[in-house]
């Protein structure tokens, strides 16, 4: 393989993997919280769908939606430097890894929507320090474009 060829192959390689690298787009999970104060209890179930669970206290519906685990996305690197023996031998490695989405895991997200006595949103919230990119999937379709 000729050096332009092996550069072409890594460019690419690392253009796949940034774009790999993103998930969705917090920005959405965020404006959700406000743009979705006021709407209705039936858009809300047009757009976000019948909830995963549901309980009703002091005159107000709380609905909980999930993010299912359905990857997780790593957009950091990683250096890491290992050392082990194996029948008599021995050796000492030296790791590069790039964050690529990988199946399973245990990110995910659930928000809760609060409908007041009117039947309206009042809150939309989702657990603290989770990742909003994660939340995204749930408030997509019941976000206006920006």
């Amino acid at each position: 393989m000729g050096a332009r060829a092996a550069a072409m192959l890594f460019g690419g390689t690392a253009v796949i993997l940034a774009g790999c690298a993103t998930g969705p787009d917090p920005d959405v999970a965020r404006r959700a919280q406000t743009s979705m104060v006021g709407m209705s209890k039936s858009n809300l179930l047009s757009c976000a769908g019948v909830p995963d669970r549901q309980a009703t206290a002091s005159g107000r519906e709380y609905y909980t939606y999930v993010a299912p685990a359905t990857g997780a996305y790593s957009p950091g690197s990683s250096i890491g430097i290992g050392a082990g023996s194996f029948g008599g031998s021995g050796g000492v490695g030296l790791g590069l890894g790039f964050g690529v989405p990988i199946g399973g895991g245990s990110y995910g997200c659930e928000a809760t929507v609060v409908l007041g006595p009117r039947g309206t949103v009042e809150q939309v919230s989702y657990p603290a320090g989770v990742s909003l990119s994660s939340c995204t999937p749930i408030v997509r379709n019941c976000v206006p474009p920006s």
